[in-house]
């Protein structure tokens, strides 16, 4: 029965993203069940800001979003350690919180410049510091997931950010996560790359796309790829006829 359940999965992730992310996808749960290892592939991708695509979203009085430091309470009901949260505001990460009727409903973290990855060996630098930035831990409670409090958050953060003249947030998702790439797409995101990581014991391997050095492997105690991110190529404009 789990083999059949393993073998439809796989068919569906074939169907959905293509025999290659399932393929990796094989030799991550084959790695977990041996105890030797993981697969951690993301798309890099890069979403607008300013470019109107919250428009249809509506604002809601009793739905807040504000950037906080480590000092506000509400700090104490993220759901990173304590220890993470301070890390990230000392590298100089900003924190957009969401609260609906005062009760503390997501965050959006912001990173300016460089981002260094906590789930494997890895840097991403913006090449436009000036007019892009890196989001990460998007972060919304269980009780708010359906309906609009993701949109309305990220409908503040973009509106300040825009005001700022950022015009692109970069961020990672996972290819093996099919939703958040097609939440993203509705967002007018675009992929700008893919970076995939085997974690075989202590060995981690990097392939990267268009984004930085093709191949590198990297142990505990060394640095692993630096991936840099560069606003997508306008979009060529077509003359009718």
């Amino acid at each position: 029965m789990a083999l059949r359940s393993a073998l439809s999965s796989l068919r569906a992730m074939a169907a959905e993203s293509g025999a290659s992310i399932a393929c990796l996808y094989l030799l991550h749960r084959l790695l977990l069940a041996l105890r030797l290892g993981r697969v951690v592939p993301y798309a890099l991708v890069a979403q607008p800001i300013g470019a109107d695509v919250y428009r249809a979203t509506r604002d809601d009085p009793s739905t807040l979003v504000r950037r906080v430091g480590a000092e506000d309470p509400v700090a104490l009901r993220f759901p990173r350690p304590p220890q993470v949260n301070a890390a990230r505001w000392a590298a100089g990460a900003d924190c957009h919180v969401c609260e609906v009727k005062n009760d503390f409903a997501g965050t959006i973290w912001i990173q300016r410049g460089a981002y260094d990855e906590d789930e494997v060996r890895c840097r991403f630098e913006l090449v436009a510091p000036e007019t892009s930035v890196w989001d990460f831990d998007v972060y919304v409670e269980p009780r708010y997931r359906v309906g609009r409090t993701m949109a309305r958050m990220w409908k503040a953060v973009d509106r300040e950010l825009a005001a700022q003249g950022i015009r692109w947030s970069f961020s990672r998702i996972s290819l093996f996560n099919g939703a958040s790439l097609r939440a993203h797409a509705r967002l007018a995101a675009v992929i700008v790359g893919r970076a995939i990581f085997v974690q075989i014991g202590p060995l981690q391997l990097a392939w990267c796309k268009g984004t930085g050095p093709a191949w590198h492997a990297s142990l505990p105690g060394s640095t692993g790829p630096t991936v840099r991110l560069d606003a997508p190529a306008p979009r060529p404009q077509v003359n009718p006829k």
